[in-house]
């Protein structure tokens, strides 16, 4: 007998047409180490601050799964795209090869987190004895929808390791790539990570943190009531001039700072620098049950390893000071090898409708990964840490 009971899957375009209550419960239940940026207030202020919506080619498409007394026990963040923007898992050469041969790539489905690329579950479903059947549920859902939208295909990405091996046995084509992390191996503080790396980097990293902080150029940490629209006001500039010289228009709005600092203060770690009196570059953090996630950057004024001191080495000093367990940096970025951070796996799956596209993309992505394989096991043998430490060796993102 099926004890299950019965559910009713809805399809929600906003995010306030479901409780901050309910999300959470599915997004952060206790059984699960906690991650902001799965938070109903940070999804919503993505959408009601104009940063992710439909004019900007992010429609919501969220899943809303209710149980037989309309109690919301699973949700699945959704957006239908009609681009690839702001994604972090490349693929533009996909899109350019099915538009040349005569086929629509977009609108495609993607479940991610909108201009975040940390990993953390997708199929959100509340703790209790029907989690595998939520997720099936969420997971037939997605499926269902692509189809009814006629859409090229569903990806979910920066997914756990279980999840993707999960979705793999279920057909869907597994992808992976590498980001750098640090990793907390139950340091005192930041001279004791300093004694795990061999001498020259270990002088390297401190003559590095000297330099960046010559020219009276003071740090400070901001986090809950501390954070004021002053000081949002300082890093919007630093972020958009930053964005606007490296890739153009940045993606997140003015407003959207000022919502998180309303609804998620305490989750947020702002580090800033400051001359003469006056900003001139910050650090946009999050702050995990056991990760410290590295963001944005911005800076007006260009002083040498500012970049690295507040980006990398100050989120080492308050991973430490939190014991948290590691540092995320963001996408990309050899350059993080040298200072501390290593290889990790990210892992992404995709789902292609159409056969045609999907068994080529399914032999491209065989090879992608084989390549991946060998890059982080060369880096991994390029790191800055003694040969005996531990941190020599890359970890999976999980």
């Amino acid at each position: 007998m099926n004890d299950t009971p019965a559910v009713q899957l809805k399809v929600i375009s906003s995010l306030a047409a479901v409780a901050a209550e309910d999300w959470d419960a599915c997004a952060n239940p206790n059984n699960q180490v906690y991650n902001p940026f799965l938070r109903h207030a940070f999804f919503l202020a993505l959408e009601e601050s104009g940063s992710a919506v439909s004019e900007t080619g992010w429609l919501g498409q969220h899943l809303v799964l209710e149980d037989g007394d309309g109690r919301v026990q699973a949700v699945m963040p959704l957006y239908l795209k009609n681009h690839s923007q702001g994604e972090y898992i490349f693929d533009y050469g996909w899109a350019d090869a099915f538009h040349r041969a005569g086929g629509n790539y977009y609108p495609k489905l993607l479940c991610a987190v909108p201009f975040t690329p940390a990993g953390g579950r997708r199929l959100l479903v509340r703790d209790g004895p029907n989690v595998a059947e939520y997720e099936t549920s969420l997971l037939a859902g997605s499926l269902t929808l692509l189809d009814k939208l006629q859409s090229s295909s569903l990806h979910l990405n920066f997914l756990p390791q279980d999840s993707w091996a999960q979705l793999g046995q279920q057909g869907f084509l597994q992808r992976t790539d590498q980001q750098f992390h640090w990793m907390n191996d139950g340091y005192a503080g930041f001279d004791d990570f300093l004694e795990a790396l061999a001498s020259r980097k270990r002088k390297n990293l401190r003559k590095e943190r000297a330099k960046a902080l010559e020219n009276g150029i003071e740090v400070e940490w901001l986090t809950g009531s501390d954070l004021t629209e002053n000081h949002w006001d300082a890093f919007f500039h630093f972020y958009t001039d930053t964005g606007q010289r490296k890739w153009g228009t940045p993606y997140l709005t003015r407003s959207f700072f000022s919502m998180i600092n309303e609804t998620m203060p305490d989750d947020i770690l702002l580090v800033m620098a400051k001359r003469d009196g006056n900003y001139i570059a910050g650090a946009l953090n999050f702050i995990g049950g056991d990760t410290l996630f590295g963001r944005n950057w911005g800076c007006i004024e260009d002083h040498p390893f500012l970049h690295f001191e507040l980006c990398y080495y100050q989120a080492i000093d308050f991973a430490i000071e939190r014991g948290l367990k590691r540092v995320e940096a963001g996408a990309q970025g050899t350059h993080k090898l040298a200072r501390g951070y290593v290889p990790h796996r990210t892992y992404s799956a995709h789902y292609i409708a159409h056969a045609g596209l999907r068994e080529a993309v399914g032999n491209y992505l065989e090879s992608e990964r084989q390549y991946v394989d060998n890059d982080i096991a060369v880096l991994s043998n390029h790191t800055p840490f003694r040969k005996t430490a531990s941190q020599g060796k890359d970890h999976d993102q999980t």
